[in-house]
């Protein structure tokens, strides 16, 4: 396996032939060690793999809500379209497509990475964020539509790809009514994919590192779902 320390963030890939390339979007607490680790097992599964750094540092985050709801999100998605190009262009991708995945924050913006014209071939997004209107990133006195102008909801109908989202049934920052609306949304656009659930996980339950969250076994299951979409749609 070839790792390096890039520019956009961490770069995983096997050692030898090209293979279809993931980025993987780190959840709000950013580019750790459980993200470089994802990435490695994705190199191991036959992918090219970059997790990104959006952050390109260590910012301090007091109130993960409040830091979210300031993020620009054009400009992250501008970064994530970059990290796509850098996968495209490395030797150990070639012509081979690109997916996208992300966790949580991450999650969410790869459902909005997956809509528009940004050139992912596949999504995954566990436990992402959907909405404005409900859960952490809503806001009673509204957000800054500059750096909020909609959120995934709204995006869907503009779907551009298969798109696969996992969720726990229990999950206390993303509403159910919610995931049932990215159910429909997806649905209707038409690029295949849907939602999978997990009965009795809440947030975050594939972050081993957080063992209050953890759920090994539907963990390691949705991986293998995640693993199994992207090679249905992206090729090995």
């Amino acid at each position: 396996m070839r790792t390096e320390e890039i520019a956009q963030g961490f770069l995983a890939a096997p050692e030898e032939g090209t293979h279809p390339g993931v980025v993987l979007i780190h959840d709000v607490w950013g580019l750790g060690e459980l993200y470089r680790e994802f990435a490695r097992r994705l190199a191991s599964a036959g992918f090219v793999a970059l997790a990104v750094d959006l952050y390109h540092g260590e910012p301090k985050i007091e109130d993960p809500g409040r830091f979210m709801r300031e993020l620009d999100d054009p400009a992250i998605l501008r970064e994530l379209g970059a990290a796509r190009e850098r996968l495209s262009s490395d030797a150990a991708v070639g012509s081979k497509p690109v997916g996208v995945a992300g966790f949580c924050m991450g999650g969410g913006y790869a459902l909005q990475a997956a809509c528009g014209d940004l050139g992912f071939a596949a999504c995954v997004a566990f436990y992402g964020l959907v909405s404005h209107a409900h859960g952490i990133l809503h806001a009673p006195h509204g957000l800054d539509p500059r750096k909020k102008p909609r959120d995934v909801l709204a995006a869907l109908p503009e779907l551009g790809c298969p798109t696969l989202g996992i969720y726990g049934d229990r999950d206390e920052f993303v509403p159910q009514d919610d995931v049932r609306a990215l159910e429909a949304g997806i649905a209707r656009a038409g690029r295949g994919g849907g939602v999978e659930r997990y009965a009795g996980c809440g947030h975050a339950f594939l972050n081993e590192l957080r063992p209050a969250a953890y759920e090994p076994e539907a963990a390691a299951d949705a991986w293998r779902k995640m693993l199994a979409f992207f090679r249905t749609h992206l090729g090995s």
